[in-house]
């Protein structure tokens, strides 16, 4: 519900506040007064187009505030998925630059008008004589019928049942082209993975390769040089080794009584006996050198068909291959999969299917047992406002397909006259007529099913007298089981309010502009505002009695 409605710097309106509360709230006012005009402001933070001209004060922004309580609204999810803040006390805010410029908060998160827009038709239903209503919403409509019906956990059901149907079909559909491309593709693939499998590749296996194709290619010099340098390291008087090995023995005797000569014998002795392994290792790997061209041809073979598909596929190593060949075998997998795949979603499709239509069966049982008493009860409350030849009637069309909310598409069909073709209710009903019409099929629903605050602008034109008061007792009626603000020409329908507002002209202290104000009335002030709209402004003594006597009966 809407609490508090601040605007600033808005047409002809410097600064106001209103403050509501549960029940009906009346606003009246003279004709010209800003009634409307505070709707205008309210409309902005519903997500309404906003226009610089409309400032008071074109050198300062127009800002226009609103505060909700939503704690019943169930609305946690939708500001989740909107990435707002959310609290059960909401405050949305529109702000106007004199440029033109708007900006949009919801709880100080900046946002556009599309959030706003969502957020404000669950919050405020704002009725103005010309609208086209939620009446003409078959979406609505049906969810009238369920209300009244009171068949929600079946609605529910319907719609999780809707909604995996038509994953399931979704998923299907992509299986099936997935199928099509795969018999396309089939024996490209299968090819491609043979050829890895053929290859039996090992990770690390490029480096081995490319190291023995090195020594193959180079065995003669290699066993040349490894044999020389042994030769050189080892072998004859002259060698290395026994060189080292004689100068190690002088310096053992000097060695011992000296620390620092002993720390350069060990460093010695060390290097010594590491080159008698590198001769020794030398040796062996000269022996171990085989000159083996058919091993040769064997790697240059192996190799090459490595870098051919390594080529082929544009990468640079076995295990990119490796990554390949196994994302290629997985979707070959997948390929070979897809019929039984498709079988158990089909299955599952079909139970969802008859699930889906066993409850949508149920859904149209229980709107058509409804719909004719809604019918009856709408005209015999249309009668009382003097549309006595008015008809409502539910047309039930089945669907060739489930739809959305059920198996039927449904349309209220209404004639306002007698004899006159039963029409959507778009085209038959004029604003009047579709206002009561509004009124009518909104009370009968309050207590049925949930709404937002409903706000009627003007809905009693045209009417006065019994008219009049049957209509403020629907509202009042209406206002029992929701937020009600209604800005009205009617003293019947005035007399009705929980709390009555008034807006009027005054001229700014400076008596350069005119501004509009509004204030709460008390008690007495109900009463002469009433009798004024009764007879005159001031007010006779027998309208003042009248004002009182239709606000007694309301007590």
């Amino acid at each position: 519900m809407i609490q508090r409605l601040h605007i600033r710097n808005y047409a002809i309106i410097e600064e106001l506040q209103l403050d509501f509360a549960d029940g009906l709230s009346i606003i009246t006012g003279e004709t010209g007064a800003g009634k409307s005009i505070v709707l205008g402001g309210l409309s902005l933070i519903l997500g309404g187009r906003s226009d610089s001209k409309t400032l008071f004060d074109d050198t300062r922004k127009c800002i226009i505030e609103g505060r909700f309580n939503i704690a019943a609204y169930d609305l946690k999810a939708f500001f989740q998925e909107q990435d707002l803040d959310y609290d059960d006390e909401l405050i949305i805010r529109r702000e106007i630059t004199p440029s033109g410029k708007s900006r949009a908060f919801v709880n100080d998160t900046p946002t556009n008008l599309k959030v706003l827009q969502q957020l404000g038709s669950t919050l405020i239903d704002l009725h103005q004589q010309f609208d086209t209503l939620y009446i003409n919403n078959t979406a609505f409509q049906l969810e009238l019928l369920d209300a009244l019906a009171g068949q929600k956990e079946e609605v529910d059901t319907y719609r999780k049942l809707y909604t995996t149907l038509q994953a399931h079909q979704r998923r299907l559909n992509e299986l099936n082209e997935s199928r099509a491309q795969a018999r396309r593709e089939q024996e490209f693939l299968e090819f491609q993975v043979n050829e890895f499998g053929e290859a039996d590749l090992s990770p690390g296996e490029q480096e081995g390769l490319e190291g023995e194709r090195h020594r193959l290619s180079n065995a003669d010099e290699i066993k040349q040089l490894t044999s020389g340098v042994f030769h050189y390291l080892t072998e004859g008087d002259n060698g290395v080794s026994d060189q080292l090995t004689t100068i190690a023995q002088k310096l053992i005797p000097l060695a011992a009584g000296d620390p620092k000569l002993k720390e350069l014998y060990d460093r010695f002795e060390s290097i010594r006996l590491e080159l008698d392994e590198i001769a020794s290792d030398l040796e062996s790997f000269g022996e171990e050198t085989e000159v083996n061209p058919e091993r040769l041809e064997e790697v240059e073979e192996r190799l090459n068909l490595l870098y051919r598909l390594q080529n082929k596929h544009s990468v640079a190593t076995v295990e990119e291959l490796i990554v390949i060949y196994d994302e290629l075998s997985d979707r070959l997998f997948e390929f070979t999969n897809l019929d039984g795949e498709i079988e158990k979603l089909t299955a599952e499709k079909e139970k969802t299917e008859k699930a889906l239509m066993k409850t949508g069966a149920a859904l149209r049982k229980g709107r058509q047992k409804v719909a004719p008493g809604f019918g009856q009860q709408v005209q015999e409350r249309l009668a009382e406002l003097s549309m006595e030849n008015a008809q409502l009637v539910v047309d039930f069309q089945a669907l060739e397909q489930p739809g959305p909310h059920g198996l039927d598409e449904v349309q209220f069909l209404f004639s306002a006259n007698k004899g006159g073709k039963l029409q959507s209710i778009k085209a038959a009903a004029s604003g009047g007529e579709m206002s009561r019409l509004a009124l009518v099929t909104k009370s009968l629903v309050a207590k049925a099913m949930h709404l937002p605050t409903l706000i009627f602008d003007e809905i009693d034109a045209g009417v006065s007298g019994d008219v009049a008061q049957k209509m403020g007792r629907i509202l009042t009626d209406l206002s029992r089981h929701h937020q009600v603000v209604v800005i009205t020409h009617s003293p019947q329908v005035a007399s009705r309010a929980d709390r009555h507002y008034f807006v009027y002209k005054q001229d700014r202290e400076d008596a350069e502009r005119t501004i509009t104000k509004v204030k709460e009335l008390n008690q007495e002030e109900r009463i002469r505002s009433i009798a004024v709209m009764l007879s005159q402004n001031p007010p006779s003594d027998s309208a003042l009695e009248n004002a009182r006597e239709l606000v007694a009966l309301t007590q």
